[in-house]
């Protein structure tokens, strides 16, 4: 018979913690140091140990780069420069990030038969146009949005306050949700005008097939050509339509669903670090960007027929029209799953992006109460 202890001796080196649990003799005799356990996850570790690189490297760019722009005061001029720029960072960068899901809307919309869904629709691009006509629209979307981003963010900031200094502070915080969609409509309105001309050579662009305009600014160029400036713009009144609207329930809800998440956590939104701060961001935005889908949808439908097929020297209302009467009331809602999914995604990664590069020049975040209500 074999001794039991020469069983515990043998099992003793293939036990997960070094055999600690089964040699309860060697155990009392020669205590192990906690030095001398073995990691159980070492992969964890190796995760915790990047974290903190990176978080340390966030922190040191981000001392270089408050200490290069200098102190900067909320509400004065370098704080709404810094906002816009973070705008545009936030929109451009994901906006251009999400193309194949705009892409494939923006041809649904247009022509609902032409895909099956939105996985065969992927298939049949890639199959046909190469990965490169996945991205179709990239240029155009880039440039667009971080022009519209810098005008939507920045300006939201700099209305807020405007128009809070207008009513006074006492109705200003009395009335905080209409002040957030005053101000977010009044940020909108111009940043649409300077979205209009690379929106509509996107749409152009995503909607031709195979396209037949190959660069942003020579597209720009040949429609001016053709149709004359306004030709860039027969698009506006729609995307007033739906970038207003939209923009208008990203803003509030946002700002009142992050109010929401601090109010019923503990402690004050100051006792939060940066990384909770930005988690609730990106929570509130993906929130409050489902609703901006549902919101937006049908105008975003008729921007993208409006662009594809509106005839020369169709009025806007006659346009209008017509297309209502080709795709009626249900087809104002063709790829509404995917935009939800798109836009849901996109708001959340835009507010946690802008967020977080505010962190990085030392500004408070968004929303919720703290620093930035008390110096309002």
């Amino acid at each position: 018979m074999i001794p039991t202890d020469s069983i515990a001796n043998l099992l003793a080196a293939h036990h997960p913690l070094g055999g600690l649990g089964i040699q309860r003799q060697s155990a009392v005799e020669q205590p192990v140091t906690r030095a001398a356990r073995r990691e159980p996850f070492p992969a964890w570790s190796a995760i915790d140990e990047v974290k903190k690189t990176a978080a340390h490297e966030f922190e040191a760019a981000s001392q270089k780069a408050q200490q290069k722009a200098g102190h900067i005061e909320l509400w004065s001029p370098k704080y709404y420069a810094a906002c816009t720029l973070g705008g545009l960072l936030a929109c451009g960068l994901t906006h251009t990030a999400v193309t194949p899901l705009d892409l494939i809307k923006c041809r649904r919309q247009v022509d609902s038969k032409l895909y099956t869904s939105n996985l065969q629709a992927y298939s049949k691009i890639r199959a046909t146009e190469g990965f490169r006509g996945v991205f179709t629209g990239w240029s155009p979307t880039f440039f667009g949005y971080s022009a519209q981003g810098a005008f939507k963010y920045g300006g939201y900031e700099y209305f807020k306050k405007f128009y809070s200094d207008l009513v006074g502070q006492e109705r200003a915080s009395k009335y905080k949700t209409s002040l957030y969609l005053v101000a977010s409509a009044s940020a909108e309105f111009i940043a649409d005008i300077a979205l209009c001309p690379f929106e509509s050579i996107k749409v152009r662009m995503q909607t031709t097939i195979p396209p037949d305009i190959k660069g942003t600014f020579s597209g720009i160029s040949g429609v001016v050509a053709k149709e004359g400036v306004s030709g860039l713009y027969k698009g506006l009144y729609p995307l007033w339509g739906r970038q207003i609207p939209y923009t208008m329930m990203k803003f509030a809800s946002f700002e009142t669903i992050v109010e929401m998440i601090y109010s019923s956590l503990p402690g004050q939104k100051s006792d939060y670090g940066k990384g909770a701060q930005t988690a609730v961001a990106f929570s509130g935005g993906y929130m409050a960007g489902i609703l901006c889908a549902a919101v937006s949808h049908p105008a975003d439908v008729m921007v993208s027929k409006l662009n594809a097929n509106r005839q020369a020297g169709e009025a806007f209302g006659a346009a209008m029209s017509r297309i209502y009467g080709d795709i009626g009331f249900r087809g104002l809602w063709n790829g509404l799953p995917v935009r939800i999914v798109m836009i849901g995604t996109l708001t959340g990664l835009q507010w946690m992006i802008y967020d977080s590069f505010k962190i990085f020049m030392g500004l408070p975040t968004t929303g919720g109460g703290g620093e930035e209500k008390k110096d309002q």
